[in-house]
């Protein structure tokens, strides 16, 4: 059970469900470096757990060990009050398509539940959970990953001392030398062709289209496709003016990009249903020219609107990752959280997605160590 919020904990116990997968593993990593904490690795395989907490336990300042849970089971419960985690990180998807059943089991064990979700019904329904989540007294969040609790936190950023926020566009593209996991690769496919609903009139398909952006040296210009993120839905609402947002994301490779678009039309026109289904072959085939283009990725939040003395403004934020760290971009998030959590910061009882909850500066601070850099421009 979580101990009083705002008391520090002597050990926080963490358990990371999903914790040797793509994500998951990267968040481990970033979770060994903090002491006082118990992280445990958790996920159907014990081997493959045991596997990551011995490679990673000689360096390490945190306690870890692993388990074999398998987070789809009615028995989850039980097992996480075995376990007796201050905090559940939630770190396998897809999300597009889960339901709520591991925030459930946290909210009945009385432990804090994080995601990694960038999927926006999961994101944004989270709140059906509210009124459990107070009663229980716990902290549950939704969307600790690159969009939309690091998106919104550099839009926040951006916004300050507007009166006004006219439009907000965001962007990502990775380095096609940077590692993809399967899951990624099918939450990409799963809106490519389908219509996203936006904040107006305008008809929006993913990944139909594209736009170019110039992102720092040495991403450089890079194209860029409308994608389905919770952020078109939660930040209209956030700022004063219900600005205009857009999303993009895109593929280092333009005939990789270019081959996303042609499915997008090949979807739109019914010869294709659903193309997360071939996310398998269709890695595989990518995989192919895993050795082109470079290791180096980008994301940007550009906000525009006016300042409080009326005057005109636009103001620009970009992330660029290098030497294939950018996979460790979607875990700052919830590694800032749980940072959060040890040192005893109150985390609002109810649940909600992760905007708000985080700073800048929180992920700059869980970005030390990493070939990441941010860099913001005013105009």
């Amino acid at each position: 059970m979580n101990p009083p919020m705002g008391r520090a904990l002597i050990e926080h116990r963490v358990v990371v469900v999903g914790g040797y997968g793509f994500f998951g593993r990267r968040l481990v990593e970033r979770l060994a470096s903090q002491p006082d904490i118990h992280v445990t690795v958790v996920g159907r395989s014990l081997a493959e757990a045991q596997a990551l907490v011995g490679r990673l336990r000689p360096h390490a300042k945190a306690r870890l060990d692993a388990a074999a849970i398998d987070a789809m089971s009615t028995g989850l419960p039980r097992e996480l009050e075995r376990l007796s985690p201050t905090t559940v990180v939630l770190a396998s998807g897809p999300f597009q398509g889960q339901d709520y059943r591991v925030a459930r089991a946290c909210i009945s064990v009385g432990a804090t539940y994080i995601d990694l979700a960038d999927a926006r019904a999961f994101v944004v329904g989270i709140e059906e959970l509210d009124s459990d989540a107070k009663a229980a007294g716990v902290f549950v969040s939704s969307g600790a990953s690159s969009v939309p609790a690091l998106s919104s936190a550099a839009a926040d950023h951006l916004a300050r001392g507007m009166s006004t926020v006219r439009s907000i566009d965001i962007g990502i593209s990775p380095g096609n030398r940077t590692e993809r996991g399967l899951s990624t690769v099918k939450a990409i496919l799963s809106y490519c062709g389908k219509a996203i609903p936006t904040h107006g009139s305008a008809r929006t398909i993913g990944w139909s289209g594209s736009r170019r952006h110039r992102y720092p040296e040495p991403v450089g210009r890079r194209w860029l496709s409308p994608c389905d993120v919770p952020d078109l839905a939660l930040l209209p609402p956030r700022y004063a003016g219900a600005p205009n947002v857009q999303f993009g994301a895109g593929l280092e490779l333009s005939f990789l990009h270019r081959g996303m678009n042609v499915r997008a039309w090949a979807s739109r026109r019914g010869l294709v249903r659903d193309w997360s289904a071939h996310a398998r072959w269709l890695k595989g085939a990518a995989d192919i020219f895993k050795g082109w283009g470079s290791d180096a990725g980008a994301m940007h939040v550009s906000v525009s609107g006016l300042r409080d003395d009326k005057v005109e403004a636009s103001r620009a934020w970009s992330l660029v990752a290098t030497h294939g760290d950018g996979p460790y971009v979607p875990t700052l998030a919830a590694a800032a959280l749980v940072r959060k959590l040890c040192e005893g910061d109150v985390l609002p009882a109810g649940a909600m997605p992760c905007v708000g909850s985080l700073s800048l500066e929180d992920f700059e601070k869980e970005a030390q160590g990493l070939s990441i850099r941010m860099v913001e421009v005013v105009a």
